[in-house]
């Protein structure tokens, strides 16, 4: 994916493409016909990570890490989710205090869990908060500078879905962090949320990618599937509405990203225009599935 210019299309510079969000919607789209596993990795990725860094961090962080993470050659993932606190980030238990030996370092304390990449992740952007204000802040944890015993990145196992995606914990203990890697310019919960807004957008589209995919699978067979006389199964209506309800799902779905895509380019695009595709994509794309 970093090699064809897919992660973190729509940033300037740093190596990476530069495209429009309409024109990464559809890159999002190809890549779910094809896996929704590799889907949700090339995500956290761009949106999460490289779109945090991008958005918030500092020029230092930008230029340290969005060149290899634009190239693949290094992986990211998000850490905002907890064992305690799914929907509700706002009550995290992960805190980051001075630290209390290393000069210019927090020590970092707490557990993230479901995050997508993590057991493989070279950085983990981790949101947590401070202990001295209660303030929620985002930092860029390096494995390689993480001395032993302080992080574990444990996998989840057994998934019904979404296998070719690796997903796991991040468990923290007094790890060191140092103060440059702290975003400095977002506090509170507006960070993650605008990043998890850029993915949410971005699965919107995959969705739709899946859809196509199943609907292509469908009419493939139900036209080698014969029955009744030797006929087609396609022949029938019953077959032919459903796979007529399918794609004009698809279709209307494909639309309303589209408009939206084009409105994000104009800088117009609410965050509810895409809680609402993303929403609604999802749900015609598992019902249709089921059926």
């Amino acid at each position: 994916m970093g090699e064809l210019g897919l992660l973190g299309a729509t940033i300037e510079g740093y190596g990476c493409a530069g495209v429009s969000s309409v024109a990464s919607g559809l890159i999002t789209r190809a890549v779910e016909r094809v896996d929704s596993g590799y889907r949700s990795g090339m995500s956290v990725q761009s949106s999460l990570v490289m779109g945090g860094i991008d958005e918030f961090g500092s020029q230092e962080q930008k230029d340290k890490f969005l060149p290899k993470l634009a190239k693949g050659q290094m992986l990211g993932c998000f850490g905002l989710t907890e064992p305690n606190h799914g929907s509700d980030p706002g009550s995290m238990e992960t805190v980051a205090k001075p630290h209390p030996t290393k000069k210019g370092y927090f020590s970092l304390s707490g557990a993230k869990t479901w995050i997508t990449n993590s057991p493989i992740a070279d950085v983990m952007l981790v949101w947590a908060k401070l202990q001295e204000t209660g303030k929620i802040r985002g930092f860029l944890v390096e494995r390689s500078e993480c001395p032993p015993g302080t992080l574990e990145t444990p996998p989840l196992k057994n998934k019904n879905g979404l296998r070719a995606s690796l997903t796991g914990m991040i468990q923290l203990d007094e790890c060191p962090v140092p103060e440059a890697n702290m975003f400095p310019h977002i506090e509170g919960l507006r960070g993650p949320f605008s990043c998890l807004n850029g993915a949410r957008y971005g699965i919107a589209w995959g969705t739709m990618g899946a859809l196509e995919d199943c609907i292509a699978r469908t009419r493939q067979y139900a036209l080698e599937r014969k029955q009744f006389k030797n006929n087609p199964i396609a022949k029938y209506q019953l077959v032919q509405k459903k796979l007529s309800d399918a794609t004009t799902d698809a279709a209307y779905g494909i639309l309303a990203a589209l408009q939206v895509g084009r409105l994000k380019d104009e800088g117009k695009a609410a965050p509810e225009m895409i809680s609402m595709i993303k929403r609604q994509n999802c749900d015609r794309a598992l019902v249709n599935a089921r059926v």
